[in-house]
């Protein structure tokens, strides 16, 4: 059967962080964008990740963020993947000779068509993922959703990267984007959240769920 990772991202309690493991996620994400909601300091992101058993992945995401701002991120957190959400190059993504997801807020004005999102991927072919995201100014978190058919080349493409799909997915809608998308990975944060930055354990489990349920039908 094949399966659907699930990545819950932007946690900031411990207890959030029980939740999702319990509920099976495969990768909690954790901000590190000031500007964000859902922002966590070092010394929060270093209890955190203490709380991460084994085989669960923790991801640090950036925002333009400074080559010290992320080195002290690789040090003092040990994040299992970085994930550049912002403008950064190829180069200063590959440079901490760590794994990475890139991610493409698509609808923006160089991702507007199937062949421009592919084109810039391409790019981004050392990534261990493209995450998909839909445009908005706040690079993610906005509860929007993407449009599908912006990911045909990349889907068609023999040389793409798994493919983590992002943007406005919730319990009721997350099983409809798997179905159009086919992705290897999806990816939520707003879509289980009672407000920024508090997760529902509940909406959690329903969003999982809902992913696992998705994966079974389709046998």
């Amino acid at each position: 059967m094949k399966r659907t990772r699930v990545k819950i991202c932007g946690l900031t309690r411990a207890g959030d962080v029980a939740a999702a493991v319990q509920a099976g996620a495969d990768a909690i994400g954790l901000v590190f964008y000031p500007a964000s909601a859902r922002f966590v300091s070092l010394g929060q992101a270093h209890s955190l990740r203490a709380a991460v058993p084994a085989f669960v992945d923790v991801v640090a995401l950036f925002v333009n963020a400074t080559r010290e701002q992320v080195q002290a991120v690789i040090d003092q957190v040990r994040p299992d993947l970085l994930q550049f959400h912002g403008d950064e190059s190829p180069d200063f993504c590959a440079s901490f000779h760590h794994r990475y997801l890139r991610a493409f807020r698509l609808g923006a004005p160089d991702l507007d068509s199937p062949e421009a999102v592919l084109r810039t991927c391409r790019q981004f072919g050392g990534a261990a993922g493209w995450l998909f995201d839909s445009y908005s100014p706040g690079y993610g978190g906005s509860g929007r959703t993407l449009d599908p058919a912006l990911l045909q080349a990349v889907r068609r493409s023999p040389d793409s990267r798994p493919i983590i799909l992002a943007g406005g997915m919730n319990p009721a809608s997350v099983a409809a984007s798997i179905q159009l998308v086919q992705p290897y990975a999806v990816d939520v944060s707003s879509g289980v959240e009672s407000s920024p930055g508090i997760k529902s354990a509940e909406k959690i489990q329903a969003f999982i769920r809902a992913v696992s349920e998705q994966d079974r039908s389709a046998l």
